[in-house]
């Protein structure tokens, strides 16, 4: 009985030793930071072929994981292993890969989303969704994870960053094929810059470069679907300007050299927009100014160019490639082009070819494959053709000219010319000649041998030198002229030395010296003339006391002379003026006299004849006659009185008679002296 007890005792104790091993390995703690991974040995159903991870009745290790915490799990039936969590920094992202699941569809490479597995932490129910093997989309932000190492490879790597005054150019490893014939993949909106694969994906994101970029700043991008290579920004700096040459786009059309203006692509910083837009592909007319762009390089190409700076001075003449076709002028032929000062080439703004209008001093941002400038200087401009170097001040310099005289003579000739053109015919100037250059080296240098070579050939070369103002004058006219068919003003040719044979120039020698020989004597020839006149002067001198007291005496009996002639003038023009006084009297009172007899004759005759008008001639005649009788003038009673034997009757008619014999005769003499005579 005892021994029975012992044994039950023995039983109980190794039985309760055996319950605490069981119980004691059945209690799993898991720290704070970490997991623990179950592996089922003995009890469940067989793994599946294919699979790695088994779900929680499966014999293998098992998909879920043990948070931390108190766990009881069975022994001998499942294996615990503990490992530390996953942890991503600050500046990391977890680039996740699932060893088991479903295998990814063909033609895709990264597997699809599934949801509701807490960013990888529960494995099981990834695989329950579907989730598939291989590179998964999502990430992991930075922070501590459960994850599963037997179920999925995580790889940490730092997030993609964008410094300052660079951008990030993306490459996407998977999506649909581009379409032909674009060069990069299309916009797609809600990825938030790449850093939802999912959503780029499922959006129709394409395979291949991507014409969105990345600007300045840090993302957490999965770097195995979108490779991110770090590019400078396009900075222009404050002396250039920046042009533009598109790599894709719409064709350009027939005949055009620069692609047209788009609206909203922001100055070329939205590829997307400027697609949309119709923008074309080549060389652009818009360009860049000053500053820092972030422009997608794959899709533009940008070259800097230099700001036109055009200097006091000059002008620039702006040739336009973009624009309408100039129409033709009416005038086609060339000469009538010439005479009337028009040029085919030269437009007006707007048209395409030479502009009319220039640019003056200023700095300018243009596009040079738009617009081709020509710097032209409107100051004058001096050419020489003499034996010295060029200098800052005359950069253009010929040999001297060479030429031969009409008597056979080699001369050379050093010769300046001076030129201009005015601002408003420097457009005309370029459509003639294109530059400054060509006009002096296919225009002036020509013009200039050739004319002194044919002035030279008419004129002997002794008559060339000293004739040299009139060859200088002629060369200008002919130059002057002819420039003027380039639109070119010349302001002077000048002959600057002539330099003739020295066998030649020995012969002018000896004749300046013959010259200058005879110039001394005869100066000589004349200094001994000049002494005799100095000798006489000086005889004179001594002789001039006496000379001096005659010609007073001389002076004073003409004077003397003088004043007699004056007196006797002085009186006898005294006495004629006296007479001629008293004449003048006499006649003017005699005058006076005539001129009151005059008057009174002309007042009676008018009062006459107002009498006679009003009254008659008889009956006038009879007052004068009466007035006159009255006055004493006629003589009515006569001396002897004879008389008939009639009595009263008798002397009655006598007198009668006597009467009307009066008046007739009165009638008749007032007649006679009409109305204006007394």
């Amino acid at each position: 009985m005892d021994l029975m007890l012992a044994a039950v005792v023995r039983i109980e104790f190794w039985l309760a030793v055996a319950g605490l091993f069981v119980v004691y390995h059945s209690i799993v703690i898991v720290g704070g930071t970490q997991i623990a991974i179950l592996e089922r040995r003995w009890l469940g159903r067989k793994l599946p072929g294919g699979r790695v991870v088994a779900y929680s009745t499966e014999v293998g290790m098992q998909a879920r994981t043990l948070a931390p915490g108190l766990h009881f799990v069975i022994p001998f039936i499942y294996r615990v292993e503990k490992t530390p969590m996953l942890k991503i920094g600050e500046d990391e992202v977890g680039l996740m890969e699932s060893i088991d699941g479903v295998p990814v569809e063909p033609g895709r490479i990264f597997a699809r989303v599934v949801e509701g597995h807490s960013l990888f932490q529960d494995g099981e129910t990834f695989l329950k969704n579907g989730g598939e093997k291989g590179p998964q989309l999502e990430v992991l932000p930075p922070g501590l994870y459960r994850i599963n190492p037997y179920l999925f490879r995580v790889e940490r790597v730092p997030m993609t960053r964008v410094p300052n005054s660079q951008i990030g150019i993306v490459v996407a490893t998977d999506g649909r094929p581009i379409e032909s014939p674009r060069l990069l993949g299309k916009k797609i909106e809600g990825h938030n810059n790449f850093q939802d694969g999912r959503a780029f994906l499922e959006k129709g994101g394409q395979k291949g470069p991507q014409i969105d970029v990345l600007l300045p700043g840090s993302f957490r991008i999965n770097t195995k679907l979108f490779q991110v290579e770090i590019k400078p920004a396009i900075m222009v700096q404050a002396t250039k300007v920046g042009l533009v040459t598109a790599r894709d786009g719409e064709p350009l059309p027939q005949g055009e050299y620069v692609a047209k203006t788009v609206e909203g692509d922001e100055e070329f910083q939205n590829a997307a927009a400027f697609l949309a837009n119709g923008g074309q592909r080549g060389p652009q007319f818009d360009f860049l100014r000053p500053g820092t762009y972030y422009v997608n390089p794959l899709m533009f190409e940008v070259g800097v160019a230099d700001v036109l700076l055009v200097q006091r001075g000059e002008v620039a003449v702006i040739v336009s490639n973009v624009g309408k076709d100039p129409s033709r002028p009416a005038q086609a032929e060339p000469e009538n082009r010439l005479i009337q000062g028009v040029e085919r080439y030269v437009v007006e703004p707007g048209y395409r070819g030479i502009q009319r209008e220039v640019l003056g001093p200023g700095t300018y941002y243009i596009n040079r494959w738009a617009f081709t400038p020509h710097l032209i200087p409107t100051v004058n401009i001096t050419i020489d053709w003499a034996d010295t170097k060029p200098t800052k001040d005359m950069p253009v310099v010929f040999n001297p000219l060479a030429i031969v005289s009409k008597d056979g003579f080699e001369m050379t000739v050093e010769v300046k010319v001076i030129i201009r053109v005015l601002p408003q015919q420097a457009p005309h100037m370029v459509a003639r000649i294109g530059t400054i250059q060509n006009l002096i080296e296919a225009v002036i240098h020509p013009l200039i041998d050739s004319s002194f070579r044919n002035q030279a050939s008419s004129t002997e070369a002794m008559n060339f030198m000293q004739d040299r103002h009139e060859q200088q004058r002629l060369a200008e006219q002919h130059v002057i002229e002819e420039l003027k068919r380039y639109y070119v003003e010349c302001v002077s040719v000048l002959i600057c030395q002539i330099k003739l044979p020295e066998r030649l120039m020995q012969t002018l020698t000896n004749k300046v010296v013959a010259t200058q020989q005879k110039s001394m004597f005869d100066a000589q020839q004349e200094a001994e003339g000049r002494r005799k006149e100095m000798e006489k002067t000086k005889a004179q001198a001594d002789l001039q006391p006496s000379l001096v007291k005659a010609e007073i005496d001389v002076q004073i009996a003409s004077q003397q002379k003088q004043q007699a002639i004056v007196l006797a003038e002085g009186k006898g023009q005294s006495t004629r003026l006296e007479q001629e006084g008293v004449a003048a009297g006499v006649e003017a009172v005699g005058r006076a006299e005539g001129e009151k007899i005059r008057a009174i004759g002309q007042a009676t005759a008018e009062a006459y004849q107002k009498q006679a008008n009003a009254l008659g001639m008889l009956p006038l005649a009879m007052i004068e006659v009466m007035r006159r009788v009255s006055e004493g003038k006629v003589k009515i009673t006569p001396d002897v009185v004879v008389s008939g034997g009639g009595g009263a009757d008798n002397n009655a008619n006598m007198s009668g008679v006597l009467s009307a014999f009066m008046a007739s005769i009165m009638a008749d003499k007032l007649s006679a002296r009409g109305p204006d005579k007394p």
